[in-house]
């Protein structure tokens, strides 16, 4: 279980990206935070395993409360906690199974490490990853000839490696079309799931929050103004998170995209046959 307890967030310009905020997020939950741009979305999945260092309260993973860690304690620690990236972070001269298997870094010496020389079981392990995230027959291949959906999924298997205890995702679908976010989405749900893995998905496509996420939390100016599913996330909660909005026309919208999308892959399908 995680717990964040005040936690606070403020700049040497005197700008406060968090501000007290207080959630608790339990074994095999998956929360989905949405908000504008600037409401401390990335700050928050950042402070948690201290890639920005928050100016004051608690975050407590467990029972140990990373802020107060020390530089060693924190990269072992670290290791608990599994990081995607919204721009995959890859190495992109390495193939996919090197960059599976750096998840591994934490856990291995060096010496190992430099060599790529890392023991069977690590090797065997980012085998079963690639395969649940379907790119086995792509474990040779070097990062860079991938599509976007393809190292968002090395990225999924390379936090898997860790064995993490705590998802945190960072807008995972934001350089990626919508069928490939819907497949990217639902492998992560599928994946948490199997795994009793909670997740933290920073998300700024609120209909897709509201289709894969079992919980919503919304921030605005560093503060949280919703907590609670998708059902509850109303017109008027929406307004309080992101301000006047037709929101109904928005939907309607994401609707029609979605039949657009069902019409083209139907096209597709008959002149294939």
């Amino acid at each position: 279980m995680l717990m964040l307890e005040g936690l606070s967030k403020t700049y040497k310009t005197g700008d406060a990206a968090l501000r007290d905020v207080s959630l608790t997020v339990p074994k095999g939950q998956i929360m989905g935070l949405i908000g504008p741009s600037g409401a401390g979305k990335s700050t928050l999945i950042r402070c948690i395993n201290r890639l920005v260092e928050p100016t004051g309260g608690k975050v407590v993973l467990g029972d140990v409360d990373l802020v107060r860690l020390g530089k060693a304690d924190l990269r072992r620690q670290r290791r608990r906690i599994g990081m995607i990236f919204q721009e995959y972070a890859l190495v992109e001269r390495l193939t996919v199974m090197e960059n599976v298997l750096s998840g591994r870094l934490g856990y291995v010496p060096f010496w190992r490490s430099f060599l790529r020389k890392y023991p069977p079981a690590d090797i065997q392990r980012a085998y079963q990853l690639l395969d649940r995230v379907g790119l086995m027959e792509h474990a040779d291949k070097r990062a860079d000839a991938l599509s976007g959906g393809q190292r968002q999924r090395v990225g999924i298997a390379r936090a898997l490696a860790q064995d993490p205890e705590l998802l945190l995702v960072d807008e995972p679908t934001a350089s990626l079309d919508p069928k490939t976010s819907r497949q990217i989405m639902r492998l992560l749900t599928e994946i948490c799931a199997e795994r009793g893995l909670p997740a933290i998905v920073n998300i700024h496509d609120v209909p897709l929050a509201q289709q894969f996420m079992q919980r919503i939390v919304g921030l605005r100016a560093g503060q949280v103004v919703f907590d609670g599913t998708p059902d509850q996330l109303t017109h008027e909660a929406l307004t309080a998170i992101y301000g006047a909005e037709d929101w109904n026309e928005m939907r309607r919208g994401d609707e029609e995209q979605t039949r657009a999308e069902a019409d083209a892959r139907d096209r597709m399908a008959a002149l294939a046959r």
